[in-house]
Formats: structure tokens, C-alpha cells, sequence
């Protein structure tokens, strides 16, 4: 694939999560993906089974949306920035449901093989999205 079916597949893995089409995970991620960068909760099966199930858990208690602001690609990696938005609707674990607005940035590398993702690494701001739910203080000791 080139780098620019490499990027279009990257958008359209994020556009079917925005959707909430989980299950389209299984056209755009290989069986035994590997994240590098799981999510801050325990628990997740290994490969895609995980990825699922941890989309399908931020989809339910969070739906909103991802924007890639750039995006650079060369031979099979993809590189993003992108702010995701939503809304806490539902419980995290640990986290009752604030109905509180979420918006946090990640820069993501996604690996492509055969036309699948095969492997992710990230680093998301994920002190700012606890700080708008108000599990931790912001600096200046409010509590989001």
C-alpha cells in the first residue's frame, strides 16, 4: 500500500469508531494487533479482541468524535495528531458517569501490514481528561 492508502486507512479505522461501528474493527486491524500504548484500564483481552472491547467501553460511556489535525506517513507507519471530544455519558471503570464534556490530544503511530493495522503506540493526554472528570485537581485546586 502506499503512504497515502496507509493514511486513509487510519482515517477511516477513526471515522468508524466515530460512527460507533465497533465491529468494523475487524476490516481495519489485524487478529493480533499489538498496542504498545494500552488504555489506562486493566483488563482488555490481547490484538484486536482488545482494541474492541476497549473502543466499545470509551464508545458507550464517552461517544464523540476524533479529529486528526496532521498527519505524516512514510514506508508502513502512519503518524497522527488528533483530539478526540465527547461526552462523559456512562461510567469509566472507577469513574461514575459526570456528564461533564471531554476533550484531550494524542499523537498516535499506527503500523500497517497487508492492509491492516498490526500495531499502535500513543501518548495521550490523559492527566487533562481526569482533570475535566474531576478525578484530579487542576493546578489551580479546582476540581475540573
Amino acid at each position: 500500500m502506499s503512504t497515502e492508502e496507509n493514511k486513509q486507512l487510519v482515517r477511516r479505522f477513526y471515522q468508524a469508531i466515530d460512527a460507533g461501528n465497533i465491529d468494523a474493527l475487524d476490516e481495519f486491524v489485524a487478529e493480533d494487533y499489538l498496542d504498545h500504548s494500552p488504555p489506562p484500564f486493566p483488563g482488555f483481552a490481547p490484538g484486536r479482541a482488545g482494541l474492541k472491547e476497549s473502543f466499545r467501553l470509551f464508545w458507550e460511556a464517552t461517544p464523540g468524535t476524533h479529529t486528526i489535525e496532521d498527519q505524516i506517513a512514510e514506508g508502513d507507519k502512519v503518524v497522527s495528531r488528533l483530539t478526540a471530544r465527547g461526552v462523559h455519558e456512562g461510567d469509566l471503570p472507577g469513574i461514575p458517569r459526570t456528564g461533564k464534556t471531554v476533550e484531550t490530544t494524542a499523537v498516535v503511530i499506527h503500523r500497517i501490514e497487508n492492509g491492516r493495522l498490526v500495531e499502535k503506540w500513543s501518548e495521550r493526554d490523559l492527566l487533562r481528561m481526569l482533570q475535566q472528570l474531576g478525578v484530579v485537581p487542576t493546578p489551580d485546586g479546582t476540581a475540573g
